[in-house]
């Protein structure tokens, strides 16, 4: 490889290193051990299909000579792993053992001696004390998925008992003594080749990890892995991208996302870091479609509200708009000027939003004369909570500040809007948005994956989410 292709891979490495996840998972001991209890069921369904192969041969038995036998339609009738167990292996992956596990099998024996002699039986065999233990791979596919591997297996049978039914009593003897060894070299050469398998069934429900996640009309969200799994001693942890785009146009937010970790804990199954730059890099993504604007007309205020949105109203407070436009109704148009910005602290999700609202009459042909333009500078406090498997929320307005941008109806005094304005938006704009809000956009997922009492906490950059899981099928 030339000095310059080294460069750039070296290059290519660092960048590719140096993406931080807006979203990290981190699956606990506790995690763990659900998913044991799982995966043991489908181990256990895998190995009551091992195929114990019919075993025949020739002995020479003295004084009888030369005794042909065969041990046929060997089944499984019971199979357990009482005792199991997995442990992380830091910067490798997991290790799964299995011990004291038995199989119990039933079969048919048949022996044919000094030429014309036949007997035949059935017999019940019993495995005791048999061991597994298989070490497993996590890592990313193309797809940014997880994906789980067995990279090693040892098989050891304990011990081997049969009991015959029929037959000649010394005939027993002639069959412990090759039954042990053949039945361990048949069942040792299965096992792992099963466990490995059972292993694999894994992927497919990994596959299901919904990388591109549907929020809305306007809106998807990324959450392929940005790296390899990390593995510790206590827990398994994923980096998500977790980055909103717009649907069928993935364009980069300006703003890159920064690094944060997880606290220490590990007394529930799972926990999820959702960070500031996932919801901002939402804000940027419905600015940009342009959903972030509202038109509010007369019908939208409340019957009850003295304040109409029509020239009598507004020329109480600016008489040049009774003067021109006399008699009219009115239309509000209030729309963002950039990117609003989310910031999360210990305990305060805040929202800071400019915006313009923009002032026009209506006039009787339905055209709309433009009356004045506002500057509006809000503030709006975020209660966010876990609806299902969605992350919704709610907003209230903490604090707005108008100025005058334009006017089209000559000076007028801008803080004597100020109240008509905080109604419209209490009782109007915000609303709306809440309805939205509350629909939420959904958390990375694996099949029909339920969360179970679940926390979440605002903290400074990011919100935690600590829950248990369950899998309903």
């Amino acid at each position: 490889m030339s000095l310059h292709c080294q460069l750039m891979l070296v290059l290519f490495i660092a960048v590719a290193s140096a993406t931080n996840p807006g979203v990290k998972v981190k699956l606990t001991e506790k995690g763990l051990e659900y998913g044991r209890q799982l995966g043991m069921a489908s181990i256990q369904q895998k190995l009551k299909t091992i195929k114990v192969p019919d075993i025949s041969g020739k002995e020479r038995v003295p004084p009888i000579g030369k005794v042909e036998y065969s041990l046929s339609h060997m089944q499984i009738v019971k199979l357990g792993l009482p005792k199991s167990a997995v442990d992380l292996v830091p910067g490798t992956g997991i290790k799964l053992s299995i011990s004291n596990a038995y199989i119990s099998l039933h079969g048919n024996w048949r022996v044919k001696y000094l030429r014309i002699i036949k007997d035949s039986g059935s017999f019940d065999l019993n495995v005791n004390g048999l061991t597994i233990t298989s070490s497993l791979a996590i890592k990313s596919d193309e797809t940014g998925r997880p994906t789980v591997s067995s990279v090693s297996c040892v098989a050891t049978v304990g011990s081997v008992s049969i009991k015959f039914h029929g037959g000649a009593s010394w005939l027993y003897n002639l069959f412990k003594n090759f039954i042990d060894k053949a039945l361990r070299n048949a069942l040792q050469k299965q096992i792992c080749p099963l466990v490995a398998d059972a292993v694999n069934d894994l992927n497919p429900h990994l596959k299901t990890l919904n990388v591109l996640a549907k929020v809305d009309q306007y809106a998807e969200i990324e959450y392929s892995m940005v790296s390899s799994p990390t593995v510790s001693k206590s827990s398994i942890d994923l980096n998500l991208k977790g980055e909103f785009y717009n649907i069928g146009k993935h364009q980069e937010a300006p703003f890159s996302p920064t690094a944060f970790s997880l606290p220490p804990q590990n007394d529930d199954m799972l926990y999820m870091g959702m960070s500031a730059y996932s919801v901002n890099s939402a804000a940027f993504v419905y600015n940009k479609a342009g959903a972030l604007s509202l038109y509010i007309t007369d019908d939208m205020i409340p019957q009850s509200s003295p304040i109409r949105l029509n020239t009598r109203t507004f020329g109480t407070f600016i008489p040049e708009i009774s003067k021109r436009f006399p008699g009219l109704m009115m239309k509000l148009l209030v729309q963002t000027v950039k990117t609003p910005v989310i910031t999360f602290q210990p305990n305060n999700a805040t929202t800071q939003a400019s915006c313009t609202v923009t002032a026009y009459a209506i006039q009787p042909n339905s055209t709309l004369s433009p009356l004045f333009i506002l500057n509006l500078e809000t503030s709006v406090s975020a209660q966010v909570f876990i609806s299902g498997m969605r992350v919704a929320g709610a907003v209230s307005l903490n604090k707005m500040d108008l100025t005058l941008r334009t006017s089209y109806v000559g000076e007028f005094k801008v803080r004597s809007l100020d109240n008509i304005l905080q109604m419209v938006l209490k009782v109007v704009v915000i609303p709306k948005l809440n309805v939205q809000l509350a629909k939420g956009y959904p958390l990375p997922a694996i099949g029909k994956m339920k969360l179970v009492k679940t926390q979440l906490k605002v903290l400074k950059d990011y919100m935690l989410i600590g829950t248990d899981v369950q899998f309903t099928g």
